[in-house]
């Protein structure tokens, strides 16, 4: 029988807890409760890491270039590919972005091998925007690789990239130990690919002879891209290294395929897959091909399922992700939640979930395992993550600095000897500047970015402010327990002080752009002890105020990665939950938690948020390289608004215990 004298006590309870929430704390756990929902049962977040069309068009080619073809798949991917095709007929690095050839050109050819009709309308568009641009000639390096093991165009059209370079001492300019990991990874077994000049089986016989505008065999001007005189030494030696490529002995040939092969394999990270990367994954695929594995090899069946696990299929499209971001989302997605524990210690259900995200973070750490920046370190003991599930060759200062900060305000003295370790290496990864890289120190060989192969301008791992910045965030905190990290400290500090642009902002190398950088810097700068009353500090607090737009929020471009003048910094048509919650962050680790450009920053995360708990930002966040290829984390527009929430109330509730509040902001408390 009903229970009249207890229900409507706990009913009246209920209600008036409904009642009394404010917007703001009720945006806040609409957030956070979606976000619960997509942890894993093992504790870790990870979200779909999106990118432009040249990744889902690689993966049919790959499936033609070893006529291993997926009728149904192929379909879907197609339907992807078509869905993001330009009116003008071009493909974007980004959403929104400007065509871009290479892009182009493969989601073209990849279209035509699915089945497409070149007269489609679609198909057509794209070919005369191709031919409008110069043709499939002006496509980057990487493009003319595909298109030579396709038979597309001659091998004069790519870069000599002879196998031998595996064998050339340390102390050589073009020692593979002087480019970034992912360069590495990339190159290795493509040096194998490019050496034997392997082709694609191509079972359909299809090329695409019809986006030249001159005969690829007449074509003469396939390095016009090549523009220092030290672009024009090297390349001039390379076309006589190509012209003598007969002379080398088969056995060095041989000796150097056997050291390539050696060193990809060590590498294959499992399901995984080499360096967690889509290229390198490929790469080492069908150099195993070449090299005879058959496909009942462990190795090239496992290689096989790293890269299937990329994929993203629905029930009418795929595509393939470029990598994974387990161990970043769910670093982020802790902090953003430590936020909200800190307001309330009681709520258990959070506080169970954080733990097992923590656990699952400590088990992930990478201590004693062999890696390649060991090799600017030999001495240095391991302790940091990697950015994937597994990478064990490749761990991240950036994620490492995330999660050890994510640890550290755990406070469990479970984590004391992982942050330990991780503090020691994070330490001992900074580079000569003062700076941090993301996976090496001091890989800062510039003259590498002049070769004829690097026409993408990505193969090398300099410290950048946004890493450092992080660095810098978590190793501040930790100098007061370690006093020998204040040497440390100060030098990150000196380098980020220098690395200020003269309008405040910072440069994000692997977020979009300036205001994801002045954030980063910022953080650091808090837990580092400067305060608003520092130049730097107020220059950059006097920027991101300055960029605010009409909305209250704010957005920035990735065209500022091509066009970096101060007027378009920190700039774009519209605004977006992430880059709002990046400048409302940095601008309360600057101490302006009480300012008008705040309040109305919060105002638009408030007015914006779904009714799932969540924002919607349609724009790519992140390039992978700046000016050659973009991301789209699809956990940004999740776990930084909501950071950035939390964060609000936590420091407006301190202050109005202080009595800095004025009246409207103390009406958004609960």
């Amino acid at each position: 029988m009903f229970d009249d004298a207890t229900a409507l006590p706990a009913f009246d309870t209920t209600f008036l807890n409904a009642c009394s929430e404010s917007p703001l704390s009720a945006a806040i756990r609409r957030a956070r409760d979606h976000l619960l929902k997509l942890q894993s049962s093992e504790g870790y977040w990870v979200f779909e890491l999106e990118a432009d069309c040249t990744i889902p068009a690689e993966y049919i080619l790959m499936m033609h270039y070893m006529d291993e073809m997926d009728a149904g798949l192929q379909a879907k991917i197609a339907c992807y590919l078509r869905s993001r095709q330009q009116a003008d007929g071009s493909y974007p690095l980004f959403a929104g972005g400007e065509g871009d050839v290479s892009c182009t050109v493969k989601a073209y050819y990849a279209l035509k091998l699915a089945g497409d009709d070149i007269e489609a309308a679609h198909m057509a568009r794209a070919r005369h925007w191709i031919l409008s641009q110069g043709g499939a000639a002006r496509s980057n390096v990487f493009t003319r690789i595909m298109l030579a093991m396709f038979k597309q165009v001659p091998w004069r059209a790519v870069p000599f990239i002879p196998v031998e370079i595996m064998l050339l001492p340390r102390w050589f300019p073009f020692n593979m130990d002087k480019f970034s990991y992912w360069s590495r990874a990339v190159m290795v077994p493509l040096f194998i690919l490019c050496s034997h000049k392997v082709t694609a089986r191509n079972p359909l016989g299809m090329g695409v002879r019809e986006l030249f505008t001159v005969d690829p065999e007449e074509e003469q001007h396939y390095f016009s891209h090549v523009k220092t005189p030290l672009g024009k030494a090297v390349l001039a030696l390379e076309r006589i290294g190509m012209r003598m490529e007969p002379l080398i002995p088969a056995g060095l040939r041989r000796k150097a395929t056997e050291r390539a092969r050696d060193w990809f394999l060590a590498r294959l990270n499992g399901v995984d897959g080499l360096g967690g990367i889509f290229p390198a994954m490929v790469n080492a695929y069908e150099a195993m091909d070449f090299l005879g594995m058959p496909p009942d090899d462990p190795r090239r069946q496992t290689t096989r399922e790293a890269i299937e696990r990329l994929l993203v299929v629905g029930e009418d499209s795929a595509y393939c992700q470029p990598c994974v971001s387990p161990i970043w989302d769910t670093g982020l997605a802790s902090l953003a939640l430590q936020e909200i524990v800190r307001y309330n210690p009681n709520d258990q259900a959070l506080r169970e979930a954080l733990k097992n995200a923590m656990s699952w973070l400590a088990s992930k750490q990478l201590l004693d395992e062999p890696g390649d920046w060991q090799i600017q370190r030999p001495e240095l003991p391991g302790g940091g993550w990697a950015f994937q599930f597994e990478n064990s060759y490749y761990p991240d200062v950036d994620d490492s600095a995330v999660v050890a900060h994510a640890l550290a305000r755990d406070g469990s003295p479970e984590f004391a000897y992982s942050l330990e370790r991780a503090t020691g290496w994070i330490a001992g990864m900074q580079s000569r500047n003062g700076g941090f890289g993301a996976f090496d120190a001091d890989n800062t060989h510039y003259y590498l970015n002049h070769i004829p192969f690097a026409d993408h301008g990505a193969l090398l791992d300099p410290p950048t402010a946004d890493v450092s910045g992080r660095c810098l965030m978590y190793l501040a905190t930790m100098q007061d327990s370690q006093p020998a990290l204040r040497p440390v400290v100060n030098r990150c500090v000196d380098y980020l002080r220098r690395e200020q642009e003269a309008d405040g902002s910072w440069f994000g190398r692997w977020g979009t752009n300036y205001i994801y950088g002045t954030w980063s810097v910022l953080a650091g700068f808090e837990t580092a002890g400067i305060r608003r009353e520092d130049p730097a500090v107020a220059r950059a607090v006097a920027w991101l105020k300055g960029v605010q737009r009409d909305d209250g929020g704010w957005g920035e471009d990735n065209m500022t990665y091509h066009n970096a003048s101060p007027d378009q910094r920190g700039r774009f048509h519209t605004s977006t939950a992430f880059q709002t919650g990046l400048a409302l962050l940095a601008l309360m680790a600057a101490g302006e938690t009480a300012c008008t450009a705040v309040e109305r920053g919060i105002d638009y995360l408030l007015k914006n948020q779904q009714a799932d708990g969540f924002w919607k930002d349609d724009c790519f966040t992140a390039p992978g390289f700046p000016k050659v290829f973009y991301l789209k984390y699809h956990g940004y527009d999740k776990f930084f608004p909501l950071w950035a929430l939390a964060r609000y109330r936590n420091e407006h509730s301190g202050l109005e215990q202080r009595g800095f509040l004025g009246e409207s902001l103390m009406n958004r408390l609960p």
